[in-house]
């Protein structure tokens, strides 16, 4: 087929209860959207998958769960209070809040990194740059705008302003030490996590590619400072390897390699995974080698020290961190992308097919009995209690067999198995592969142990 739009997505993914605009009986609510209960079982997947490669079948990484808000102090430590801002602007006439540095960029194809805001609001003035919502060249001047959410704490004081993390790494600088004191860990090893974070981004878009609220799964890999460029190599080909994983096609993805003047205050080497989405090439994981910065600012900030014993030189060192990041709401839309297929049957009929690897699949088999009676929805709910062991399943009885089938393709079910008349004289049933459409006949008996095989080893 040709390339899919991001509009086709969009409509597939609220058609077949995947994904909905949030809060829409109120007329929506920009950059909101509800994981629906295949979109759901999709993310779930995708997550428990990574938890399981990442952490529980490695020794050396162990997995924390923080708060989302953290102690305000950590945030100055970071850099975040000070340093993670936007570059915004107004429109006069349709008071449409923009990123001015974007805005420069795109009418004028120049770059904008490291411009100070007084700058770009000259280049705006000179060069006549547009509202992209009404046409109009009049906005305010350029301003810092930060992008976590405050919230206010109940206490008084200072510190009765409070963040929204907007990232999940932190927490794994703020428990380092906890985790060294109880889980004997020796370099290197990795902290795990999976959560939300918040950014109050003001362009954000293309669905939930861009959210305000978002989920990572990321790692901060503790190691010796010697060894981080071999270390960093070892997360590239972990991180390639999970690709492949996923399903994702392997001439969709690409590594952009930061340039050293565009790298961030506390990265000495970054690597995107970017992958060709339908509206362009963007960033869907990041690889950073952090250095000591995070630790070094933490012991700075709290007066704790941070140092651990190094059995080879006997001395108390402060571990330098490679940083591998996974967004799972880009994950969801790449894994969507990338699957979807419109195919043009032999018998000239057309069908719409999700081809998401089995382990992602949000539903693993549907049980279908060929008919609403002569005693097969009874034997089909006998099969369906034995394949609930590879997860959500489905039993439907609903139309016929054809629509059934289609309908189980285009959300991405690896497989279907009938129940016929046979079924109840020969105890087998017919099992259906998604994306070939062959069918073979299986006895009962086997078909936990066949289907394990064929689709979820």
């Amino acid at each position: 087929m040709e390339k899919v739009s991001m509009d086709t997505i969009v409509s597939f993914c609220k058609r077949r209860g995947f994904a909905y605009p949030g809060s829409a009986i109120y007329g929506g609510f920009a950059n909101s959207y509800t994981y629906g209960p295949y979109g759901v079982e999709l993310k779930k997947n995708i997550k428990d998958l990574w938890w399981r490669i990442f952490v529980q079948e490695r020794r050396d990484i162990v997995g924390i769960d923080s708060d989302i808000i953290l102690h305000p102090r950590t945030w100055e430590a970071s850099g975040h209070v000070a340093g993670f801002n936007d570059q915004m602007v107004d429109c006069k006439k349709c008071r449409a809040r923009l990123r001015a540095d974007h805005l420069v960029e795109e009418q004028l194809k120049i770059e904008c990194e490291g411009l100070a805001d007084v700058d770009i609001t000259k280049l705006m003035k000179e060069n006549k740059i547009k509202c992209p919502k009404c046409g109009s060249m009049e906005f305010t001047d350029v301003r810092k705008f930060n992008l976590m959410f405050q919230t206010q704490m109940a206490k008084t004081g200072e510190e009765g302003t409070a963040y929204l993390r907007p990232e999940t790494a932190q927490a794994m600088f703020l428990e380092f030490k906890n985790i060294v004191d109880t889980m004997r860990v020796k370099l290197p090893f990795g902290i795990a996590q999976i959560g939300r974070a918040f950014r109050n981004e003001i362009t954000p878009g293309n669905f939930i590619f861009r959210r305000l609220e978002f989920e990572q799964m990321e790692i901060e890999y503790f190691i010796e400072e010697k060894d981080w460029e071999k270390i960093f190599i070892q997360w590239q080909t972990s991180m390639k390897n999970w690709l492949t994983l996923i399903g994702l096609s392997s001439a969709k993805c690409h590594n952009y390699e930061h340039p050293k003047e565009k790298l961030s205050h506390y990265s000495k080497r970054t690597v995107d995974i970017e992958y060709d989405f339908p509206f362009g090439r963007k960033e869907l994981y990041g690889l950073a080698y952090r250095t000591d910065f995070d630790l070094s600012q933490h012991e700075k900030f709290s007066g704790e020290t941070l140092r651990i014993h190094d059995e080879a030189s006997g001395e108390k060192i402060l571990p330098h961190v490679i940083e591998p990041t996974w967004g799972v709401d880009r994950t969801v839309l790449a894994v969507l992308c990338d699957g979807y297929r419109e195919e043009k049957l032999e018998d000239d009929t057309d069908r719409v097919v999700m081809q998401i690897v089995p382990v992602l699949a949000p539903v693993k088999v549907a049980v279908l009995p060929l008919l609403k009676k002569d005693g097969l929805p009874e034997k089909a709910q006998e099969v369906f209690n034995r394949v609930t062991v590879f997860g959500n399943c489905e039993y439907d009885e609903s139309g016929s067999i054809g629509k059934r089938y289609r309908r189980q393709d285009e959300i991405g079910t690896p497989v279907c198995v009938t129940v016929d008349h046979d079924s109840l004289t020969d105890d087998s049933v017919t099992i259906r592969d998604r994306d070939t459409m062959k069918q073979e006949r299986v006895k009962i008996e086997l078909l936990v142990s066949v289907l394990k095989k064929k689709y979820f080893v």
